[in-house]
């Protein structure tokens, strides 16, 4: 492959590998090659095609969703009257709970349906939430990098330029005086002189050290083409509020690639990107919650409410998807050759030539540096121009002592220049750059792309919970708002706190057993007490389980309710009834 040829140390993950063999079709179905050229119409073509995937597929949830909510409205709108009918059978068959029978089973059919999709949902969840610390931990590990490389090439611009100024200051300052001590003087004045012109030539070499034609800032993303200027300066602009506003000329040339632009503009886009996908993660969380709380508490408004942010989450899950889809696609294409892009794109190299790119880019052992030549004839100049101050304080001096504090000046910047000279060498070697451009292709490639397909994963399996959660939501209320308004009529009708649910439902319906007899009815002499499930009375004189009178029983024994009555409050009672023979009433504890 030609990825692992020509970029050391890296090779395409195999998730990059498949994502770069998809076929791809721009909108006439025809088919393309999978170069990465984001510029082109073509290619952009083949990434909304496969984003479209998504809509179809949303458009396929939407039908079947549709044919669902057909089914529950028209298919069972005849059922209502058997469905009544069969209410009470099957609650009392199942003793009140309402999930025995054909009814029963259906709703507990649509319950566990309920409940599976929401635990799909919540297991979707999770691997939304470990994708988007992977995708982020990429994101991280690239500007990271890019902000290295871009604090190595300012570093490079501050060496280059601090040595040129240095050399000039001791052109313009030192070495002239020296000329006009040593005015009169040949032997001395020549050294001096080529000391200068040597300065003049280090000037010239470090000036021409550039990777293209520098570039001066005049305005917001706009840059001035100047052949003196170095390219690192255009590699590392000035920060926005230091920089200059002025509008842009007529000669204007829009900004080349710059790596601190890049790492601010990615961290920005990144931050924004995380917290959304971080939002859409707690809505799809909230929704399931009170899903299943809804579902326990058979709330019917609280499952309306869910169902309205169910139909939003399944759309954001279907579009997250077609936007990571050809994200996911883009990014394998990149991933798979990126020095091809890298050296053929315009935004790289329009500023910078083919040579050094490829020497930063693919940094092997056996590649010589485009700037060995230049160095060394920097080098040697600066090495003449020492042995040429040396001979001056061996010869000179001693006859023109006035010279020595000039001397002494162009010897401390020439010192200052040999440092900064040999920090500029390190720092223009390949490996450093190289380093943090693999870097910045294994965060992207690696964990951007293993989070990428996760939160693909993550969309796609959240689309699928959400689709059979708003199948199979309607059947949920059906099955429950009758037995919710049950209950709710039964403890309206009844405030005893020590009455069962199931007690109060047969007083409540009073369908199957008729009104009970009064307490007393009298039919004459021969009247005996009618038939009641309350036990005897017993007589005053009779004591249960020893204990004197009715009222120590205890309460288990008596099985309470009713409550007792005293023998007084019993022949008030019945005094009160005007019977035709008043000693019936005694007769009735005289047994």
């Amino acid at each position: 492959m030609a990825a692992i040829e020509t970029v050391p140390n890296y090779t395409p993950s195999v998730w990059v590998r498949l994502c770069h063999a998809i076929p791809r079709l721009d909108l006439t179905l025809q088919t393309r090659d999978s170069v990465f050229t984001p510029d082109s119409w073509e290619y952009q073509q083949t990434l909304l095609v496969l984003s479209s995937f998504s809509a179809i597929a949303l458009v396929l949830s939407l039908l079947v969703i549709l044919s669902f909510l057909i089914h529950y409205c028209c298919c069972h709108r005849g059922e209502g009257g058997r469905d009544a009918e069969e209410e009470e059978e099957d609650d009392d068959a199942s003793g009140g709970h309402g999930y025995s029978g054909k009814k029963g089973r259906g709703i507990c059919c649509v319950t566990w349906v309920s409940v599976a999709a929401v635990t799909l949902c919540c297991v979707a969840i999770g691997i939304g939430f470990y994708g988007n610390s992977e995708a982020n931990d990429g994101m991280y590990q690239l500007t990271s990098s890019l902000l290295t490389a871009n604090y190595t090439l300012a570093s490079i611009d501050l060496l280059v330029s601090d040595t040129v100024a240095g050399l000039q200051q001791s052109v313009s300052g030192p070495l002239t005086s020296l000329e006009d001590v040593f005015g009169g003087h040949k032997p001395a004045l020549v050294p001096t002189r080529s000391c200068r012109r040597l300065s003049e030539r280090v000037v010239s070499i470090l000036s021409n050290l550039t990777l293209g034609r520098g570039l001066i800032p005049i305005g917001d993303g706009f840059y001035r083409a100047n052949g003196s200027e170095s390219i690192v300066g255009a590699l590392t602009p000035a920060p926005p509020s230091v920089a200059t506003t002025l509008s842009p000329s007529a000669n204007s040339i829009p900004a080349p690639f710059s790596p601190g632009w890049a790492a601010n503009t990615l961290m920005v886009n990144e931050d924004y990107r995380w917290l959304s996908y971080v939002l859409l993660l707690l809505l799809d969380l909230v929704v399931c919650f009170f899903i299943l709380l809804g579902l326990a508490k058979q709330a019917r408004w609280l499952l309306i409410l869910m169902t309205v942010l169910a139909w939003l989450a399944l759309f954001l899950s279907w579009g997250s998807l077609g936007l990571e889809t050809a994200t996911v696609v883009a990014l394998s294409d990149f991933c798979f050759d990126p020095n091809t892009f890298v050296l053929n794109s315009t935004h790289f190299n329009s500023r910078t030539s083919t040579e050094i790119l490829d020497y930063y880019l693919n940094c092997g052992r056996k590649m010589s540096s485009p700037f060995q030549q230049i160095l060394t004839q920097s080098q040697r100049a600066l090495s003449s121009i020492h042995s040429h101050l040396s001979s001056l304080e061996r010869d000179a001096l001693p006859r023109f002592p006035k010279a020595e504090k000039s001397l002494r000046e162009v010897q401390q910047i020439l010192n200052t220049t040999e440092g900064n000279f040999h920090q500029l060498v390190a720092l223009l070697n390949c490996r450093g750059l190289n380093k943090d451009y693999v870097d910045s292709l294994k965060g992207l490639c690696y964990d951007g792309m293993e989070g990428l397909l996760y939160l693909s994963l993550y969309s796609f399996l959240s689309a699928l919970a959400f689709t059979a959660i708003l199948c199979s939501l309607p059947g949920a209320w059906r099955s429950f708002h009758r037995d919710s308004d049950e209950y709710e009529d039964s403890d309206s009708e009844s405030e005893d706190p020590f009455t069962s649910h199931q007690a109060r439902r047969p007083t409540a319906t009073g369908s199957q057993r008729g009104a009970l007899p009064p307490f007393y009815s009298y039919q004459g002499a021969g009247w005996t007490p009618p038939f009641s499930s309350a036990p005897p009375l017993p007589t005053p004189n009779v004591s249960s389980n020893g204990n004197p009178g009715y009222e120590n029983l205890p309460l288990s024994d008596r099985q309470s309710p009713p409550p007792s009555y005293s023998p007084s409050m019993l022949t008030g009672y019945g005094a009160s009834q005007s019977h035709p023979n008043p000693s019936h009433s005694r007769n009735l504890y005289s047994h």
